[in-house]
């Protein structure tokens, strides 16, 4: 097993709060697989004090010989999203992507292009998030040895041409705990 992904760095902590315990929230969160191969995850939640109701529906379907699968997704802002990807066809380890989003209510499009590189010692991601905004660039790399991990973050507005983020962070993990911590600029970015 290798290095997690740096925004996985730390989730099984984090997961103690976000997943079980939900005060003023009731949650409801569904997964089939029909015979066939197509998976159905769908999801809800509903904030007790705000009144807020949040829903999504995702189908996704893998073409195993050939390593792509297509993910289709609905939520109740009425967004509408699809990934393609591409997995271990190239390079072991190497998948490669693209997703697109569509809001029909207020005509919002955007598109991202997504790459991730894992094995047993690095864990790498390079994304360009494409939006009316302009592109945006987001790296990140965590390696490990001997149970540490040491990953970093960088974040470029090629809009405005600046940086909008500088992360690093720190673990240690075994099969029976995980230390993490990360270090995060501060003030605006």
């Amino acid at each position: 097993m290798g290095p997690p992904p740096y925004p996985d760095l730390g989730k099984r902590a984090k997961d103690v709060f976000n997943k079980g315990y939900h005060f003023g929230l009731l949650k409801l969160d569904c997964k089939t697989k029909t015979s066939g191969g197509v998976q159905f995850n769908t999801g809800g939640t509903s904030n007790q004090e705000s009144g807020k109701v949040h829903g999504s529906l995702e189908t996704k379907y893998t073409v195993k010989e050939y390593g792509i699968t297509f993910t289709e997704k609905w939520t109740t802002e009425n967004t509408l999203g699809t990934e393609v990807s591409i997995q271990d066809q190239i390079l072991k380890g190497l998948k490669l992507g693209g997703q697109i989003s569509f809001c029909p209510q207020t005509g919002y499009k955007s598109a991202k292009l997504i790459s991730a590189f894992q094995n047993a010692r690095v864990a790498m991601n390079f994304d360009i998030d494409l939006d009316q905004n302009g592109p945006n660039i987001l790296g990140s790399a965590v390696v490990a040895h001997q149970g540490w991990l040491a990953g970093y973050q960088a974040g470029f507005d090629a809009n405005q041409s600046k940086l909008t983020k500088s992360n690093f962070a720190l673990g240690f993990a075994t099969n029976e705990f995980v230390l993490h911590t990360s270090v995060y600029p501060i003030g605006p970015s």
